[in-house]
């Protein structure tokens, strides 16, 4: 028999059509939540953008689903509310602005307007930007400056350290078939040191496409470029593209300067920003260049692939990230994928949560290609 809960959620579930069928009548939270589901679920045209212009409405109806569900579904329904019900209006009021829940999405669509975005409320957005970046630096940037750091120490070889350079984990590790246990201590026959460091170890490009489809990966993008900018280890530039190419990495030392500075949307001219990476490396064998793009190209699609093959050539470790966000496996141009996996160039989405390994296996020159099908990423394959 159907519980008189199981009948609540299906009638949730179907809408208002089911009521009569059901026999369920909502009321209390029930029928609050109800409503919170119909505004923006709802297909039929009396409710489609029901929210309004109504500012009350909004600010309710942003509180409710704060109420009601956990913070990783409305994040989701926030974002489906911006493209089904255009509802823009939440990013032009401080007030709505402060109630959002702040994720990516919400800083992504942040940026993208902050060309028209009231100066009333520009303060309230980089507020909003400024906590979801932070959010972001707390979980991954530790991952990173480890996984980073690791693997550049791995290629830095000193046997003859000075006392402040003696690396005392390795060291020990290294020497523990010398444990004398009548002194109760190691003889150290061989010491281990971190390297001299006085220059960089590798350079490392972020070439980014800003076009529309690709704004979380700018939000990921810039975050990660402020951490590897912040290693002395390496010399880290970052570039965003859409149809012009713009040198961003002057504004490194602040990720939500770096944001603002990018403006999403626009087509998309990937070989005039190759063309400019190809002029800033100095030191090939030692460069990952990281494009992060679908690979749609609106300019001359011979030419990028020309441009890529020369890097290649040349010796630069060049990846191509068809996305670096949360949403897993993206949209992209198929031919031009499988035209670069054929220049032995890996090709394949990441999450951010796998970027610090994907750096860590790039600056240690391990084959990317094994390390995203051992990570189980599926990899573009070439013609």
């Amino acid at each position: 028999m159907t519980s008189p809960e199981h009948l609540r959620r299906w009638r949730l579930v179907l809408g208002k059509e089911a009521a009569e069928p059901l026999a369920q009548e909502l009321t209390g939270d029930s029928l609050r939540l109800d409503e919170v589901l119909e505004a923006l679920y709802d297909e039929g045209a009396e409710r489609r953008g029901g929210l309004g212009a109504s500012a009350p409405k909004v600010a309710r109806w942003l509180g409710d689903i704060r109420r009601f569900f956990p913070s990783s579904v409305v994040s989701l329904m926030q974002k489906d509310a911006m493209e089904r019900l255009n509802l823009q209006q939440m990013l032009m009021e401080p007030e709505l602005l402060t109630q959002a829940q702040p994720d990516v999405h919400l800083a992504a669509s942040l940026i993208s307007l902050n060309r028209v975005i009231p100066e009333k409320t520009k303060a309230t957005a980089r507020a909003v930007v400024r906590r979801i970046v932070d959010d972001v630096m707390k979980r991954l940037a530790q991952p990173l400056r480890q996984a980073v750091t690791g693997a550049l120490a791995r290629g830095v070889r000193n046997t003859r350290p000075k006392f402040r350079e003696i690396d005392w984990n390795r060291t020990i590790r290294a020497n523990l078939h010398h444990y004398q246990p009548e002194l109760r201590t190691i003889i150290p026959e061989k010491l281990i040191g971190y390297g001299r460091r006085q220059a960089s170890l590798r350079d490392v490009i972020l070439c980014i496409d800003q076009s529309g489809s690709m704004a979380p990966s700018v939000v990921y993008s810039s975050i990660f470029g402020a951490v590897l900018a912040s290693l002395p280890s390496l010399s880290t530039q970052m570039i965003v593209f859409d149809t012009a190419v713009v040198d961003l990495t002057a504004e490194l030392h602040d990720p939500v300067d770096l944001l603002f500075g990018a403006q999403l949307g626009g087509g998309t001219d990937i070989h005039k920003a190759l063309t400019y990476c190809e002029g800033l490396v100095r030191r090939p064998s030692d460069t990952v260049l990281i494009l992060v793009s679908d690979l749609y190209e609106g300019g001359d699609a011979i030419q990028m692939l020309k441009t890529a093959a020369r890097l290649v050539q040349s010796g630069v470790s060049l990846i191509a990230l068809l996305a670096l966000s949360d949403e897993g496996r993206p949209a992209y141009d198929a031919r031009h994928a499988a035209a670069f996996a054929a220049m032995d160039i890996p090709v394949f989405a990441c999450t951010p949560d796998k970027f610090p390994e994907l750096m860590a296996a790039a600056l240690s020159k391990r084959d990317l290609t094994l390390w995203a099908q051992q990570q189980g990423l599926k990899l573009a394959r070439g013609g």
